[in-house]
C-alpha cells in the first residue's frame, strides 16, 4: 500500500505543464503562431488552475512578486524581490509601503481575490496602488472592459486591448493596464482568482522590436503578436514554478505536518501553502514567537522550508 507521502510526491508530479513543442524557443514571425502558441500554454496553465493545488496561494503571490519586481524596475526604481519581500512583511502595520511596495499590494491585491473589472475592484487600486487620478477616462476604460467580457474573442486578444485602450486614454496608466489584463483574462477564462502574468514579461525579449530593441508600448506595432508571446511564456513559467518548485516543496511540507506536536503548527502549514513567505516572528494565541522560530528551524533542518532572506534575525519562511 502506498503511504501519504508516496501519493503526494504522485500528486506533485501531475501538476500540468506546458509541452516541449509548445514552448516558445526561437523567433516568431507570425500572429497566428504567436496566437496558438499562447492558446496551447493557457491551457495547461487553465488546467493547473483548475486544480486548486493546496500550494495554490502561494503560487499567485510568488506570481505576484515577480510581477511587481518587473513593474518596479520599469518604473526606475531599484527594489528586487528580496527588498520588496522586506518591505511588505516585515513593516509594522499603518506603516506607508512606499511607491515600489504600493506595486507589490496591487499585485497581491490581484492574485488574492476573484477577478473583476469594474470600477468597484479597479479604482481602489488605481488610487492607492498606483497613485493615479481617478477620471472619466477611466472610467470608460473599466466600462469597456465589462463589455469586451460580452465579446466572442478569445481572452489574450481581450486582454491585449484593454492594456492599449488604458494607455491609449491615460499613458500615465500604463501598468495599470497590464494589470487590468489579467483580471480580464481571469475573468473571461472563469478562474477563480487572477493569475498576475503580463506584467513579469514586460522586459523580456517578446516586448522589444527594431535593431535597436525598442520596447513596444500598448498598442504599438507589433503588440497583439507580443502580447500573445508574453501569456505563452509567462503560462509556461507558472507552470513549470508549480510543478518543479512549490508542488514537490508542498508534498514534503505535508508529509510532515501530522507529525508536527507544536500547538498552532497547522496554522503555520497553511500559512506557507498559502502566502510567498512568513516572517519567523509570527505568532498566534495558540504559538507564540520563540515557538514559532524553533518550529521554521525544525522545518527548515528537514528541508520542508527556505528561509529566504539570508539574514540571521528578521527572518523569512517560505516554501
Amino acid at each position: 500500500m502506498n503511504s501519504r507521502a508516496d501519493l503526494l510526491v504522485v500528486d506533485a508530479l501531475l501538476v500540468p505543464k506546458v509541452p516541449v513543442w509548445a514552448r516558445p524557443r526561437s523567433l516568431v514571425l507570425h500572429d497566428a503562431d504567436a496566437a496558438y502558441l499562447a492558446g496551447t500554454a493557457l491551457n495547461s496553465l487553465d488546467n493547473l488552475v483548475r486544480q486548486n493545488f493546496s500550494w495554490a496561494g502561494a503560487w499567485r503571490q510568488r506570481l505576484a512578486l515577480q510581477n511587481a519586481a518587473a513593474a518596479v524596475h520599469l518604473t526606475g526604481r531599484r527594489e528586487d524581490e528580496s527588498a520588496l519581500r522586506d518591505t511588505h512583511f516585515l513593516r509594522s502595520a499603518g506603516d506607508d509601503p512606499g511607491p515600489s511596495g504600493h506595486l507589490l499590494m496591487a499585485w497581491r491585491r490581484l492574485a488574492g481575490r476573484t477577478p473583476g473589472c469594474d470600477e468597484e475592484f479597479v479604482r481602489p487600486v488605481a488610487e492607492q496602488h498606483f497613485a493615479l487620478h481617478w477620471d472619466d477616462a477611466l472610467t470608460e476604460m473599466v466600462a469597456n472592459a465589462a463589455e469586451m467580457m460580452l465579446s466572442s474573442r478569445p481572452a489574450p486578444v481581450l486582454a491585449a486591448e484593454i492594456a492599449a485602450a488604458v494607455y491609449r486614454a491615460r499613458p500615465d496608466a500604463e501598468l495599470l493596464g497590464f494589470w487590468l489584463a489579467d483580471a480580464l483574462l481571469a475573468q473571461k477564462l472563469r478562474w477563480p482568482v487572477p493569475v498576475p502574468l503580463l506584467m513579469g514579461q514586460v522586459a523580456s525579449a517578446v516586448f522589444k522590436s527594431g535593431e535597436n530593441r525598442k520596447r513596444i508600448r500598448p498598442g504599438g506595432e507589433g503588440w497583439g503578436s507580443a502580447v500573445f508571446l508574453a501569456y505563452a511564456t509567462a503560462a509556461t513559467e507558472a507552470c513549470d514554478l508549480g510543478a518543479d518548485v512549490l508542488a514537490p516543496r508542498a508534498a514534503k511540507l505535508t508529509a510532515i505536518a501530522p507529525k508536527l506536536r507544536a500547538k498552532g503548527s497547522a496554522d503555520v502549514v497553511k500559512l506557507l501553502l498559502s502566502d510567498d513567505a512568513v516572517p519567523g516572528s509570527w505568532s498566534s494565541p495558540r504559538l507564540s514567537a520563540r515557538g514559532a522560530r524553533r518550529l521554521f528551524d525544525r522545518l527548515g533542518a528537514l528541508g520542508v522550508v527556505r528561509e529566504l532572506s539570508g539574514r540571521p534575525t528578521f527572518r523569512l519562511y517560505g516554501l
